[in-house]
């Protein structure tokens, strides 16, 4: 049986969406803290349980006779060491056999504020002793869906990453990579960077946004104080306002590119592009 957690998330869905027809829906089980956001996903089939990342019980119940065990990173940032501790430890419990995580790309050297839980959590997958597969995600498209349309509306696409690029992907490609670690296209022990073909800067973004729109958009590049000033003066609160100068600032550092190729390797074709997703985007 595989058990997926957090799996009413959006890349948890995605997972779900493609694994049940690599694996009968009777072997997928997920792990879920409420069982009504998951009704849409019962009617593939699977198993749905309760389960919270905060309840060492419940994960224990959820995980009996698990073979493998995805955990997808908890939504909970400042939380997420503990929880994940109670995941891995209820999988070592249980004797599952592979246990795949979503971390984040370059977790070992990313400066990014958040990147700490996953280092953490990474260490004490390695010492749990679980055979694992570790996913370092890159940047989903999608993250920049509201400062694209940001952008549209007022003709400048807003950033303070300079021309640093950044290899995205979909959450759908990420869930791709997921399900190949759950169907045995990973030996064990492996962490993949996943990223997307072509690294891209704001500006690239904003030319094709142009393209696409049929009207100039302009990409202006201001300092982190300033960028931080213009974000909180538009309502965003302090924190929010804070990470994405932090994103911007990891974006100009490099933090967020990679060329490795794994996502392509795990997934046998080539990453969503950029203007595919933007002009999906623009469908919606």
């Amino acid at each position: 049986m595989i058990v997926i957690t957090g799996a009413t998330g959006e890349l948890g869905q995605h997972v779900v969406e493609r694994l049940v027809f690599k694996v009968p829906p009777k072997e997928v089980c997920l792990a879920v803290r409420s069982v009504h956001r998951a009704e849409r996903l019962s009617g593939y089939g699977v198993r749905i349980v309760s389960a919270d990342y905060d309840v060492p019980e419940s994960l224990s119940a959820a995980f009996s006779g698990a073979e493998q065990v995805l955990l997808i990173s908890s939504s909970d940032i400042g939380r997420r060491v503990s929880q994940h501790k109670n995941v891995i430890d209820a999988a070592r419990a249980v004797g599952v056999k592979h246990f795949v995580y979503t971390s984040m790309l370059h977790a070992d050297t990313c400066t990014m504020a958040f990147a700490d839980e996953h280092r953490q959590t990474e260490q004490a997958i390695r010492a749990s002793g679980l055979p694992f597969t570790i996913l370092r995600n890159g940047w989903y498209a999608e993250n920049c869906r509201i400062k694209l349309r940001v952008a549209m509306l007022r003709g400048v696409l807003l950033g303070s990453a300079g021309y640093g690029a950044q290899s995205m992907a979909t959450r759908g490609d990420y869930a791709e990579a997921a399900v190949a670690a759950l169907t045995g296209r990973t030996p064990p022990g492996r962490v993949y960077e996943l990223a997307g073909d072509v690294a891209w800067t704001y500006a690239d973004m904003a030319r094709e946004l142009s393209r696409l729109v049929d009207r100039k958009i302009d990409y202006r590049n201001v300092g982190s104080a300033e960028h931080r000033n213009i974000l909180t003066e538009a309502g965003l609160p302090t924190a929010f306002a804070d990470f994405l100068v932090d994103v911007d600032r990891a974006i100009a550092a490099g933090e967020l590119m990679d060329d490795s190729g794994d996502l392509q390797k795990l997934i046998s074709r080539p990453a969503t592009p950029l203007p595919r997703y933007l002009e999906a985007m623009l469908a919606t």
